[in-house]
């Protein structure tokens, strides 16, 4: 509950190394196969060697580490331990110590990993022969610091640079949200070969500016007018004044700064940037300058929920100016005002990569339908949505129901064979995730699965290799890597795996009584934990249903559960039923407004109260308009997984659309039923 995240291990869970698989809605009346070995009581003292040295490694204690190492000798997570020891005095390590590193774990996540630390001290090094030397050999290809690196070790060698390199520095500083010193270094030296032109180093100064982040928007100006960056922290202190101080503006490069200032000034005043704009600089800016400046105000004013982003909007002449960003607003914000025309403008105007994401693909086509002229527009946005339709996701499902086709299970893929289940069970690597996940490293055991599911091999696994390894997952009761996996298959989806359902007896039971849909639980939980009972969020949330401890504290005082401690919070029992109570208070709150009531676990009620202010909108472009990008995301996934197993659940086609509904103000009768609703 509230931008949540996981922070805390899961508990051991024994790690078995056989698995029986799961297919279709009858498996899932059937509880998940519990680990064969059960945990220790005590780690053993091999493992307590491992979980010495992954502290020593948090501490950066280089001698606690190389004092342990021999004792780790031996043991199923060697690489890990071999991999901290090293990693912690990498910068003053030998060229033969590498080596012997590389050979000794060649094939593993380990080795990669590391080679990837040891490119990164080689770009920042300028160390282009020993970068030369091991890039070739970097499997993942994962770290864009490393991307950025290659482009700049081929410049600084006069060694020409293919296009497609260049966009992808491009792209990736473009992304960037921290300095970093590959990207900055590859920008400045495409810049000098005259492959970055100048209008590229200030979109990203315009970009940084928007995000809060005055130095990058400061290494972004230095790289073209190093006389003039300073004025980035002007700027940052208080864009006002510098408006203020500003005489009228005669040179590109004090174009640009204004421009930086209007931007930031917007960012958190969009009616003072609006009037500063019809007031004075207007006039004075390029057309492409005054079109950003216009889409981050009506960006702005749309985040606000203002009725004045539409009038922001329409001062924009030419939308093939403005980033991807400030169009997936512009886009929001016409979804908001019903303008059809202007929807299918902006997206037309989107990267093509921005494009094919399924949420403009889908509105794209819905415009289209809103403004055909026959039968050949309507086609065409028919052959939109049949490029998406399906299951997977939020907008596929809505352009199957667009389709006027109902959303079911889909079949079962073939059982695993016995072959395919066994080389699951032996695969070293799967099984060193599994173990890690086990003993209390999470996060390692994370990547090291992630890394051989998807990283190893260019494209990921095959299919059946995925299912095989979601499938060892499943029964090890490790969720998030059995869904995360399962989700990775192309050809087909078996969704007994992708939407399993644990404690299936504790969740329906408790939602029935209280008269809540558990496929509205389950959808909800699957977003918040995982099914990961010691999830733990950044901000205190705990346990299947991620409850923060004053919401426990207050729900369980309202249902009158006495003798409540906090410690009670990750009890199974204790979690589903506070989790369950609150959701479905702030159900009847919302008068049953799934969506409305997804938005106030995730971010509380007060927020989707004002939300829900404006016009009244259909709940799909309600859920696109949700100004908190992780509530936006959040309301759209729960209400996609609640169709999913609703369809598992009932055994029945089933619509998001009903689910979803509209949403708009209250009636000015409508109480308040829990005015203190937390």
């Amino acid at each position: 509950m509230r931008f949540w995240k996981i922070l805390t291990p899961l508990r051991p869970l024994g790690v078995a190394l056989c698995c029986v698989a799961l297919h279709g809605p009858a498996a899932l009346a059937q509880p998940a196969a519990p680990p064969l070995a059960p945990p220790p009581l005590q780690a053993a003292p091999s493992d307590s060697v491992i979980l010495d040295m992954r502290e020593a490694a948090r501490r950066g204690d280089k001698a606690r580490l190389a004092a342990l190492l021999p004792a780790a000798r031996g043991h199923a997570l060697e690489p890990w331990a071999a991999y901290w020891e090293l990693k912690a005095r990498l910068e003053e390590a030998s060229a033969p110590e590498l080596q012997d590193f590389l050979t000794r774990y060649a094939g593993t996540y380990q080795e990669d990993r590391l080679r990837n630390d040891w490119l990164l001290l080689s770009g920042k090094r300028r160390d282009w022969t020993s970068f030369a030397e091991h890039h070739p050999a970097f499997r993942m290809r994962d770290d864009r610091e490393v991307r950025c690196y290659a482009v700049a070790a081929d410049l600084a060698q006069g060694r020409a640079v293919a296009r497609e390199a260049v966009e992808q520095v491009r792209a990736d500083w473009f992304a960037q949200r921290d300095i970093d010193d590959g990207c900055l270094l590859a920008a400045g030296l495409l810049h000098q070969a005259g492959k970055l032109p100048y209008q590229d180093l200030w979109k990203k100064a315009r970009l940084a500016i928007e995000a809060n982040r005055p130095g990058l928007a400061r290494a972004a100006v230095e790289l073209d007018a190093p006389d003039v960056a300073a004025d980035v922290a002007q700027i940052q202190n208080s864009a006002m004044r510098y408006l203020a101080t500003r005489a009228p503006v005669v040179t590109r490069k004090r174009q640009e700064l204004v421009t930086l200032a209007l931007i930031k000034l917007a960012s958190s005043d969009p009616d003072q940037a609006a009037a500063q704009m019809d007031g004075k600089w207007a006039a004075q800016l390029t057309d492409e300058e005054r079109n950003w400046v216009w889409a981050v105000i009506a960006k702005q004013a749309t985040l606000k929920l203002q009725d004045g982003a539409a009038a922001h909007l329409a001062r924009i002449t030419r939308e093939r100016d403005l980033s991807d960003d400030l169009l997936t607003w512009a886009t929001r914000a016409a979804l908001r005002q019903g303008d059809w025309a202007r929807v299918r403008r902006s997206i037309d105007a989107m990267s093509e990569g921005a494009r094919r994401d399924p949420a403009w693909t889908y509105w794209l086509a819905r415009a289209q339908l809103v403004q055909a002229r026959g039968d050949t527009d309507r086609a065409a946005a028919r052959q939109l949505l049949e490029g998406i339709a399906g299951v997977d996701g939020f907008y596929e499902k809505l352009a199957l129901e667009e389709l006027g086709r109902p959303i079911v299970t889909p079949p079962a893929p073939a059982p695993l064979t016995a072959e395919e289940r066994d080389w699951a069970r032996r695969h070293p690597g799967l099984h060193r995730g599994l173990h890690a996940i086990a003993l209390g490293l999470r996060s390692e055991g994370v990547r090291e699965w992630n890394y051989w599911t998807n990283l190893h091999s260019p494209g990921g696994k095959p299919d059946r290799e995925l299912y095989a390894a979601a499938d060892l997952a499943c029964q090890q009761q490790v969720w998030d890597r059995c869904i995360n996996t399962s989700e990775r298959t192309k050809g087909f989806m078996d969704f007994a795996q992708r939407f399993p359902m644990p404690h299936q007896a504790a969740v329906v039971r408790q939602a029935r009584a209280i008269g809540l849909d558990p496929a509205y639980v389950y959808g909800l939980i699957r977003q918040e934990s995982r099914f990961i009972m010691d999830a733990r969020s950044h901000v205190g949330a705990s346990g299947l249903m991620q409850i923060m401890p004053a919401t426990a504290r207050w729900t369980a005082r309202k249902i009158g559960l006495e003798g409540f401690t906090p410690g009670q919070i990750n009890e199974l029992d204790t979690n589903i039923l506070i989790g369950t109570s609150y959701l479905k208070l702030a159900l009847d709150e919302f008068r049953g407004s799934m969506p409305l009531a997804a938005a106030a676990y995730n971010a509380g009620p007060g927020r989707p109260r004002a939300w829900r202010n404006g016009p009244r909108l259909e709940a799909a472009v309600w859920a696109e308009t949700i100004p908190f990008g992780e509530t936006r995301d959040y309301v759209k996934k729960v209400l996609s997984n609640t169709t999913d197993y609703a369809a598992l659940l009932s055994g029945q086609p089933q619509s998001l659309k009903s689910r979803l509904g509209s949403v708009g103000p209250a009636p000015v009768d409508e109480p308040v039923l829990t005015k203190d609703l937390p």
